[in-house]
């Protein structure tokens, strides 16, 4: 996936000088204020910015970050932020880093569910909402191809955990974490087995503290399972925010996956959005927190000794057992949230056309794919 300029990208001074944790946290700023394209872009930004513009991180560094993103539970882009803070400046650097990544988009999916709650029921915000749905399953079809693309290829195995989770998913409505979990641990069992085993072969009062409590668990529980792309905690968040708790109608979270597509940064921010539909200011913040906490201290515990062991097989193959395994998840989730959101003829021809705009040679924004279809639903249901 291509990565446009980003609007700051103009004042980057090429420079070896080891950044001070505050300009550290500045770069993550803009970076989560004006870069859009998921997770796959930002990391590309950062490398494009940090390694080869900047000199501030070095290759093998940036490297290892990558690798420790990807090895363990967590928004990708945001878990690189977190290790690249972590090395430059500690704890502190870290800290600041990830606040300097996540606020932006914070604000803005804040201010859109305040939006929402006050206008959401006028007709020209629901005929919004159904363009912006039936674009949102086209954009999310095609990140669920790019993944399979990129997490499976042409192994068989990965294939078979892959189709499964996808089926199962599809099937319930929602993501089986145990399901994940094990295929993690069939592909470790297959590709590097262990010695001993290689010898062998409703929502009434929003804002309690109750509800907020419920919040700060699940959100937590959440953010404790997405692998790779933010896009794999929407699966998760279906089976949670819908069906278990039923805090958001169908509608209701299809148009917060849609919020996280059309805003900067990281994609697992709707978390912020949902949180501010269920209780107000205070879930939001509670949704965000709870969300990025895991993939914080999943980043910096293990950052100290992650060269050391990072490499090791079994924990390679574990991690390509789950990636494949929350991918199938992606999957599985297309289906379920096109139930609800391909109601007629046009918004299959919107998902339709989304998804074929991301095959174009000069890619487009999913920002102005989701506004076009804004306008679309707008021109159809006025």
């Amino acid at each position: 996936m291509s990565a446009s300029p980003l609007p700051f990208e103009s004042s980057i001074i090429e420079s070896s000088a080891p950044p001070s944790r505050v300009a550290l946290a500045r770069y993550f700023l803009s970076l989560g204020a004006a870069g859009f394209g998921g997770p796959i872009a930002l990391v590309g930004h950062m490398h494009r910015d940090l390694v080869e513009a900047r000199g501030w991180v070095s290759e093998d560094e940036y490297r290892e970050g990558l690798a420790l993103a990807q090895l363990s539970p967590g928004p990708l882009a945001a878990q690189l932020c977190f290790y690249l803070g972590y090395i430059r400046g500690g704890i502190l650097g870290a800290t600041l880093s990830g606040l300097g990544f996540v606020l932006p988009s914070f604000v803005i999916v804040v201010a859109l569910g305040w939006a929402y709650v006050r206008y959401g029921g006028l007709p020209w915000m629901q005929a919004v909402f159904y363009g912006v749905g039936a674009a949102v399953i086209g954009l999310i079809s095609r990140s669920a191809y790019g993944l399979t693309r990129k997490t499976i290829g042409k192994d068989l195995l990965l294939w078979g955990v892959f189709l499964v989770v996808a089926v199962a998913t599809a099937a319930t409505g929602r993501e089986i974490v145990w399901l994940i979990l094990a295929a993690g641990a069939l592909v470790w069992l297959v590709r590097a087995p262990p010695p001993a085993l290689r010898r062998r072969g409703t929502l009434t009062e929003a804002g309690t503290a109750l509800l907020l409590l419920q919040i700060l668990g699940f959100f937590a529980y959440a953010g404790s399972f997405v692998f790779g792309s933010g896009l794999a905690i929407v699966p998760f968040l279906h089976g949670g925010v819908v069906l278990e708790h039923q805090w958001l109608t169908e509608r209701e979270f299809l148009d917060a996956v849609a919020v996280a597509l059309i805003t900067p940064g990281p994609v697992v921010i709707t978390t912020g959005f949902i949180g501010y539909l269920v209780a107000g200011l205070a879930g939001a913040c509670v949704a965000a927190a709870a969300t990025f906490l895991p993939a914080f201290l999943f980043t910096i515990i293990p950052a100290p000794y992650f060269h050391r062991f990072g490499k090791r097989a079994w924990l390679v193959t574990i991690v390509a057992g789950v990636t494949a395994a929350a991918t199938g998840a992606i999957a599985g989730a297309v289906v379920v949230l096109a139930r609800h959101s391909l109601v007629d003829l046009t918004t299959v021809l919107i998902a339709i056309a989304a998804f074929g705009v991301t095959w174009l040679r000069w890619r487009i924004p999913e920002p102005f794919v989701v506004l076009a279809a804004a306008l679309v639903g707008l021109a159809v249901r006025r």
